[in-house]
């Protein structure tokens, strides 16, 4: 589902900073737009109250995971609330085979193809390129050349809807979108602007 999700949108909104109160309306106007993958990071207010306040409140076709996921305990902990996606900034084995093993969609941080292949090889349903900014498109462009056929890279750090194209056409599938979408004390008004200009663009360039 996960896959499929992004197909629909290959844009991943994270919420960084999120509070409770905030995320019925905000993860409502993200949704209106299109995004069917709402990450809530650990390291926000009560992440854990927002994931289940999402879960609820979305459609079912809208994913709601965890990002910033650092034990196999906070991966129990995000099942708990109703998260059904693992986002991580790195790729700890333990982590990456608490998330299978208790069923949920896994998208690991790498940063190299050793841990690109790793991380597929504990069953990643998404490689979190991570951070973007360091490796670009040709990076994008090589990786893709070796790894497997169908393996989703998902550029996470400074993307703009300017900045999208050269990306997409060195393959990627996918975007985690940060500060650029959601910043802490936004209004849902703002964060609907941002998201439909993130969502045009992606259009435009599919």
């Amino acid at each position: 589902m996960l896959k499929q999700a992004l197909a629909q949108n290959g844009l991943i909104a994270i919420l960084r900073g999120l509070h409770p109160q905030e995320a019925v309306a905000v993860g409502e106007v993200l949704y209106a737009a299109g995004f069917r993958v709402i990450e809530v990071p650990l390291n926000s207010p009560e992440p854990y109250e927002s994931i289940r306040i999402l879960r609820s409140s979305l459609p079912a076709d809208c994913l709601i995971g965890a990002g910033t996921v650092l034990t196999p305990e906070q991966v129990e902990q995000v099942k708990a609330a109703g998260g059904q996606v693992i986002v991580m900034p790195h790729s700890d084995p333990k982590v990456l085979r608490a998330a299978k093993a208790a069923g949920l969609y896994l998208s690991p941080g790498v940063a190299t193809p050793t841990e690109a292949f790793a991380a597929l090889a504990e069953g990643a349903d998404v490689l979190k390129m991570f951070p973007a900014e360091q490796m670009g498109p040709a990076v994008v462009k090589a990786w893709l050349a070796v790894l497997p056929t169908g393996t989703i890279l998902a550029p996470v750090g400074g993307i703009t809807p300017d900045n999208m194209r050269a990306f997409i056409d060195a393959g990627v599938k996918g975007f985690g979108l940060g500060s650029g979408l959601f910043k802490p004390g936004m209004t849902p008004e703002q964060v609907a602007a941002n998201a439909k200009a993130y969502v045009a663009a992606w259009k435009a360039l599919r």
